[in-house]
């Protein structure tokens, strides 16, 4: 019998998990998440959700198992993390508006090997959700992107985006003006070669924009139906809860919709609201995007179609993501190692 009780566990904090991976390995990470479920090589349930009146946002919980998750050389991954979302922590408490922990283990055992903050890792593996649609999904010459959004995961879209497309503009919105200054002082000295034009305006930014990601998590919708042209690609990642959406319900009823997860999308995803309203059926979701990377289900059909990718955030994006984070984290030496199991 193998001993596992002298292991320790690597206990990671934002800053740790800075910089272990590239942009573009996270969408390739979240692409190989995509494709398990499309296999059906992974469990995972919809994300359960505690909402409290009094405080504005929701906690979420979210375990998974996939086999084969990318690069990191192990067989299968297991990984559940607990995500709290509050609308006003930049307003009020200069805090990000998403913290999130998540717990790495060993299937076979169960044994924890890592506690990481998922704060940072999921800003990435979140933006890599809408570079991965891009990938898929997006006309071959889309050229202008749209960010609806400037917090974390609009800056993690921006990342992962730009690894999967030349853009000769990308334009940056936010309802105020300091976001937007925050986001360019991080950013812009990432990305030299881009143009980027940031503004509050939002019928400007999205206009035009061939491919355009949202990412607020208020309740109204904000990206109105007449300023989409046909042959637009829509990432929608934020404001995924029931009554919640980002955009007009005649979007929806306008494109071709494949989601991530359809369990979690048609009570709590962007069309959850289309449907209850009737603007669309159930039946009018092409289907999961999983299916579009496997080859058995036809995603973009022409350059005239609007597609619109429902992205709730499915478990398995951090199962599949998470393995190479540790992997990296060893072999760099950060963290603290603790050992959890007495003898």
């Amino acid at each position: 019998m193998t001993s596992w009780r002298n292991r320790k566990t690597l206990i990671l904090s934002r800053t740790d998990m800075m910089g272990l991976l590239e942009p573009g390995e996270y969408v390739d990470c979240v692409e190989t998440a995509f494709r398990r479920h499309g296999e059906g090589r992974c469990y995972l349930e919809p994300k359960g959700h505690i909402v409290l009146d009094k405080y504005p946002g929701e906690w979420e919980v979210m375990p998974s198992y996939i086999e084969e998750p990318a690069g990191a050389g192990v067989t299968e991954a297991a990984a559940c993390k607990w995500v709290s979302i509050r609308e006003h922590n930049r307003a009020k408490f200069d805090l990000p508006t998403v913290f999130s922990i998540l717990v790495y283990t060993e299937p076979e055992t169960g044994f924890p090997l890592a506690i990481v903050d998922g704060s940072y890792h999921t800003m990435m593996r979140t933006g890599a959700s809408a570079a991965v649609s891009i990938r898929w999904l997006a006309r071959k010459d889309a050229s202008v992107l749209a960010l609806v959004g400037a917090g974390d995961v609009g800056i993690g879209s921006l990342r992962t985006c730009a690894a999967v497309r030349d853009w000769s503009e990308v334009r940056v919105w936010s309802r105020t003006q300091a976001t937007l200054d925050a986001f360019m002082e991080s950013e812009a000295p990432r990305h030299p070669g881009l143009n980027m034009l940031p503004s509050t305006d939002l019928e400007a930014v999205v206009r035009g924009a061939d491919a355009v990601v949202t990412t607020t998590t208020g309740a109204d919708p904000v990206v109105k139906d007449a300023w989409i042209a046909d042959g637009t690609h829509i990432a929608a990642l934020g404001s995924d809860l029931a009554g919640n959406q980002e955009l007009e319900s005649a979007i929806a009823a306008r494109a071709r919709i494949l989601v991530d997860d359809i369990r979690q999308c048609v009570p709590d995803g962007e069309i959850n609201v289309p449907i209850r309203e009737g603007a669309i059926a159930t039946d009018d979701v092409a289907g999961e995007i999983g299916a579009v990377i496997c080859g058995s289900l036809e995603g973009r059909r022409d350059d005239a179609e609007i597609t619109l990718f429902d992205s709730t955030g499915i478990a398995i994006q951090d199962s599949a993501t998470v393995p190479l984070e540790y992997q990296r984290a060893v072999e760099a030496g950060v963290g603290i190692e603790k050992k959890m199991i007495s003898t």
